[in-house]
């Protein structure tokens, strides 16, 4: 049987594709390689970049049949803890390790050298032909300094083809210079806050994560505008002082422009940034900084978290409560969880943030696995606002109305008074509903079990859950009548037409995702804001995250009962969370802020405690809720999405994956039944719930059971999400 040959190095390689192996490949003579390492491969036709997983075992017989690695890349090869931490995620979610690893990998396309950027400076003597605009050019690059070209011919006030002419000339000489650095080092000591007792004990506890070293996962608890970013900042600057990187992670990084600000504030430069909207050449650049340590500290979206870090030191989640960090799609997971594990993995402290904690923190935080580091005053002596409900059963808008009476002298006064006023409505659009008046026809997504959305500003019917959209027919499509549609409730844009009549004159804008033409924009737009050029905000929960605005006093809340209705067993701790979050907006800087909720249920639990300011009753009472029904974080839930374009095929698969379930006695089979949102982009969705015990290996029941499934095969797809957060 043929051997390898003696010393001939094999090793496996794990390519980012959607398998689960790693594939064995000959290391070819004068090349080594160590576990980490980036390398290229062909599998199959193709040639992919993958990672040295190991040393490679391949069957007896196979070794003069395998491939020779292609090459071996110039980057920062994968350290231990982050393979580890692929091999973890990938375990727990049951998500392949090639789709695990290839969110480590997302450097794109432009990893290599950077394109060279092209300065000019001084070389010989002036040309013969001198005008007024080539004067201008030699007098500024006098001082010896190189400048980027297109920068040189901004800062002299001339066109490029000036420059170009010194060039040709000899006055100027072209040289390359070096890559801006993708952020400045920040300087832990460039500004020293100055806190008030509570604040300082908070920020001594946190620095003293980071002194120690080791993992450690604390909960900085506080109400809005405590002062919850300045004390993990001192976390972050000491982390910095002994060299560590440190990562930052925030629900919507994208829309945290403030944040940024307040980052330059304290250490006097901006962090990286990672998210959707950083261009390619930059995330390229970016990935590479990190795994050069050449950046110390990065703000970042959830994919953040599988970043190759060289030194990390500390993570921070920022709003760990927030829906936002569930990755609802290809691997299924929560970042705030991941976070704790890949800080487990590096031996590193993990700090949470929020004024509304998830149950399953506030729960590891009263049972003593989490240190809470408390922050119940604002900042500066700042009040909490004052929170009153308006019963719409006894104090309901005029007909074809959103706004009370109440709501609206509310805001008036606050006008009066010079201050702003938001009002809040968690709903995209113009109206939820289109119907017909004369035959009931309703509009909804040919694709979707989902009503289409009036989108005025647009002029279009919208899905918002595939995207598909249609102008607005000026006749009904069932019945041919003209003239008898008609808008069903309200969104944001209905809710601006009446803030429009309801206070003539007054300066009003919509904040809505929809509506965002860039995030620069909407940046501008926010920074508008709080300058004041606004008197009235009309927004979704875009407006809830972490944006102060000094002028804001009023916020009314148009309709609490929104997300009270669906069904979801996390509905009353997401409305809690979202609604005092948008409460917190107001009063923030000067007097005390008012608070109106709008509700048809005053005695709700959620509305007593936010009208009552007793969160530890809300607390206890939802923590008492799920224990006695085993929801977590008392118990293990699992969801399995069977999906197909035919209905009939897609349930009947359920139900043999169903079938297939291993009997036992700690684990509850629930399903297979439509999904509350049937059908989406065309596929019909049914659900299995799984329900377990939470010291139950529920990863080990799920991989053991799909082993012996039926296989999805056509158009069938199996999708499988570990703790889930939607219940859609």
């Amino acid at each position: 049987m043929p051997k390898a040959p003696k010393g001939q190095q094999i090793v496996d390689v794990v390519v980012p594709l959607a398998l689960d192996q790693a594939y064995s490949y000959r290391v070819p003579a004068g090349m080594t390689l160590e576990p980490g390492d980036f390398v290229n491969v062909q599998l199959g036709q193709a040639e992919y970049t993958g990672v040295v997983w190991g040393e490679g075992n391949p069957r007896p017989g196979l070794h003069n049949r395998l491939k020779d690695v292609g090459g071996k890349l110039d980057v920062p090869p994968l350290r231990t803890p982050l393979r580890s931490f692929v091999d973890w995620v990938s375990g727990y979610t049951l998500g392949a390790r090639g789709m695990v690893l290839r969110m480590t990998m997302r450097m794109g396309e432009h990893l290599g050298p950077a394109r060279e950027r092209v300065g000019v400076r001084l070389a010989g003597p002036p040309p013969k032909r001198m005008t007024p605009a080539r004067s201008r050019v030699l007098r500024l690059l006098e001082d010896g300094m190189a400048r980027a070209k297109s920068d040189a011919a901004q800062e002299a006030g001339v066109s490029a083809a000036v420059v170009n002419g010194l060039i040709d000339e000899g006055a100027l000489e072209t040289i390359v210079l070096p890559p801006d650095p993708v952020a400045e080092l920040p300087d832990p000591d460039f500004m020293q806050p100055d806190f008030l007792d509570e604040q300082r004990a908070a920020a001594n506890a946190a620095r003293d994560l980071v002194t120690q070293g080791d993992y450690a996962v604390a909960l900085i608890d506080g109400v809005t505008g405590s002062g919850k970013t300045e004390v993990y900042f001192e976390a972050v600057a000491e982390a910095i002082r002994r060299g560590k990187q440190v990562l930052i992670m925030m629900p919507e990084i994208a829309l945290t422009a403030q944040f940024l600000d307040r980052f330059a504030e304290r250490f006097g430069t901006r962090p990286a940034e990672w998210h959707s909207q950083v261009q390619p050449r930059k995330r390229a650049r970016t990935w590479r900084a990190v795994a050069d340590n050449e950046v110390k500290a990065i703000v970042g979206a959830r994919s953040a978290l599988f970043l190759p870090f060289a030194d990390l030191g500390l993570i921070i989640v920022d709003e760990e409560h927030d829906q936002a960090y569930k990755q609802e799609d290809g691997i299924h997971y929560h970042a705030r969880d991941m976070a704790v594990v890949r800080g487990s993995i590096e031996k590193i402290p993990v700090i949470l943030s929020s004024a509304t904690p998830s149950v399953e923190t506030e729960v590891n935080a009263r049972r003593g696995r989490y240190r809470r580091l408390r922050l119940p005053e604002r900042f500066g002596g700042q009040h909490l606002p004052h929170i009153e409900a308006i019963d719409l059963k006894t104090q309901a808008p005029p007909r074809g109305r959103f706004i009370s009476p109440r709501l609206a002298d509310a805001v008036q006064t606050a006008l009066e008074r010079g201050e702003q006023a938001l009002f809040f409505l968690n709903r995209r659009g113009y109206a939820p509903l289109t119907l017909c008046r004369a035959c009931g026809h309703r509009f909804s997504c040919p694709n979707c079990d989902a009503w289409l959305v009036d989108h005025r500003f647009k002029r279009r019917l919208v899905c918002h859950h595939c995207g598909y959209g249609m102008p607005v027919p000026e006749a009904c499509p069932q019945c041919a009548k003209t003239d008898t549609l008609a808008a069903v409730g309200p969104g944001v844009e209905r809710l601006a037409e009446e803030v429009a009549a309801l206070f003539p004159g007054k300066r009003s804008i919509v904040l809505s995702s929809d509506l965002v033409e860039s995030v620069d924009r909407l940046r501008e737009e926010l920074d508008e804001v709080a300058e004041g050029h606004f008197d009235i905000v009309i927004g979704t929960q875009l407006v809830a995250k972490g944006h102060h605005f000094p002028k804001l006093n009023l916020v009314g809340i148009v309709d609490a009962d929104l997300g009270l209705s669906n069904g979801d067993p996390r509905a009353a701790e997401r409305t809690f969370q979202l609604l005092h979050q948008v409460a917190g907006r107001a009063g923030r800087e000067a007097g005390r802020g008012l608070g109106f909720l709008q509700t048809h249920q005053p005695e709700h639990p959620v509305m007593r405690a936010l009208i009552s300011g007793d969160r530890e009753a809300f607390y206890a009472k939802e923590i008492e809720e799920r224990e006695k029904s085993g929801y977590p974080p008392f118990g293990r839930l699992a969801a399995l999405i069977i999906s197909g374009g035919d209905k009939h095929e897609a349930e009947s698969h359920a139900r043999k994956i169903a079938a297939a379930a291993p009997l036992d006695e700690s684990v509850r089979v629930l399903g297979p039944a439509e999904a509350p949102l049937a059908l989406v982009r065309g596929r019909y969705r049914f659900r299995i719930l799984v329900k377990s015990p939470r010291a139950y290996d529920m990863s080990g029941y799920l991989r053991g059971w799909l082993a012996h499934a039926p296989k999805t095969r056509g158009t069938l797809k199996l999708e499988v999400d570990i703790d889930p957060q939607s219940f859609l």
